[in-house]
């Protein structure tokens, strides 16, 4: 009774505070402005399905890539045995599946077993891959500090609780020869067969302490993991299935239009309208051309920074970053993200209320420079694995220099005067547009 009590308050414990920054992440991206996804349903759910329950995207880069599948399949499957674990220690049972499931179970078993060992391989290749080698996109200075430390957190995490898993099993082995009370004959082990060498020389009691042991830890490291996850670049677990059904479906390179500048150039455009009207009064004040801090996003583009593995790979792919530029489109998602969450620290510090800090996105986080070093090409869409757009949040941003401050690059201005001008990019008239044909 009292180990079940334990296990319920470590339960309770770490659902409570899943639960507590779940909320809270949840009302960071609140904080952005709405937009409707709400169209082609079906659409969405093969993207999401193809994108995310498929990895549809992870074998562009085939080695990372199946890897990473392996150990997305086993974090997937083998939290079924969880489901086994979180039963017997609620009811103080030891395999409750073994019984009603009968050879099915042995089969399980095995599967988990195999699926915990390339789980194992897969994030010591990715620790060597991280740390040992000048993979250029692991080693941006985006990742210094704590975002290289996450990872290797995680990797070394899931190493050890796969190890607990398979030394449990090794152990329930033994027990199962010994015919040691409690322990039901079930259950197939093809990897953890070779473990058991380590523990055969442990006397009845020194087993079972261990093979209680590594339950213990391996249910209490699930708990932890539970909690740390939303505080983690690996958040994507969870967020990449709404992140990839909410995708941007319109054609790659299409721009949105601002609504209040669509709404201008209709009234210019119809001849019964009074230029000199005055505008209806609102009680809502003027939305802002483009976004200058985080708020200035919608929910979407800030649910997009709270998914970014850090993976790199849009930045890999961008023109501007291979070029030298100070441009990283990884960067841009965790900028954002970092702004958000400091946002919502102080709203929460101040009853729930968000009063300017007299900082913001644009300038404290991401500079011009950045901004305007993209090329708009759209690559970081196509590498990111998940369908996150940090273009999309260029573009916005570009837009506030450019509509609410007046600011932009040189060659850009002498466009702008251009179009104005001419009616064309090019600084020339409209009349002289053809010349060049005569010569031809």
């Amino acid at each position: 009774m009292m180990s079940q009590l334990i296990f319920l308050l470590l339960l309770s414990t770490g659902i409570f505070f899943f639960v507590r920054r779940i909320r809270f992440i949840q009302k960071n991206i609140r904080l952005g402005r709405d937009v409707d996804l709400s169209d082609q349903k079906a659409k969405r759910w093969k993207t999401m399905a193809r994108v995310a329950l498929g990895q549809g995207k992870m074998t562009a880069r085939p080695v990372a890539g199946i890897m990473h599948i392996v150990i997305y399949v086993g974090f997937v499957i083998i939290n079924l045995e969880m489901l086994e674990i979180l039963l017997d220690g609620l009811l103080g049972t030891h395999r409750i599946f073994a019984e009603p499931l009968g050879p099915v179970y042995d089969v399980l078993i095995g599967s988990f077993e195999w699926l915990a060992a390339g789980v194992i391989l897969s994030c010591v290749v990715f620790f060597i891959r991280r740390n040992g080698m000048a993979i250029a996109r692991l080693r941006s200075r985006e990742l210094a500090g704590w975002p290289s430390l996450d990872a290797n957190i995680i990797l070394v995490v899931e190493v050890l609780l796969m190890f607990a898993f398979l030394s449990m099993n090794a152990t329930d082995g033994i027990a199962q020869l010994r015919g040691l009370p409690h322990y039901v004959n079930a259950g197939s082990f093809p990897v953890s067969q070779w473990l058991m060498p380590l523990y055969a020389g442990f006397s009845d009691t020194g087993l079972v302490a261990v093979e209680r042991g590594m339950w213990w830890f391996h249910i209490a490291g699930v708990l932890a993991f539970l909690v740390y996850v939303p505080y983690s670049k690996h958040f994507h677990i969870i967020l990449a299935f709404p992140n990839t059904y909410f995708s941007d479906l319109t054609p790659a390179g299409a721009m949105n239009n601002m609504e209040s500048v669509t709404r201008e150039v209709k009234l210019m455009m119809d001849p019964s309208a009074d230029p000199y009207a005055t505008p209806a009064e609102s009680a809502e004040p003027p939305a802002p051309f483009g976004a200058k801090d985080a708020t200035d996003l919608t929910w979407k583009q800030l649910m997009e920074s709270y998914s970014c593995t850090e993976c790199g790979r849009c930045t890999s792919e961008c023109p501007a970053n291979q070029t030298g530029k100070l441009l990283s489109p990884r960067k841009i998602m965790m900028d954002t993200r970092d702004r958000i969450e400091e946002i919502g620290k102080a709203r929460d510090a101040n009853g729930g209320q968000w009063e300017s800090d007299g900082k913001s996105l644009l300038g404290h986080y991401i500079t011009e420079e950045e901004l305007w070093a993209c090329t708009s090409c759209q690559a970081c869409v196509q590498a990111c694995p998940i369908n996150i757009s940090p273009m999309g949040i260029i573009l916005d941003m570009r837009r506030s220099l450019i509509m609410e401050d007046s600011k932009s690059p040189e060659s850009i201005t002498s466009m702008f005067n251009n179009i104005e001008n001419n009616g064309a990019p090019w600084a020339f008239p409209a009349e002289s547009r053809g010349d060049w044909t005569q010569d031809v």
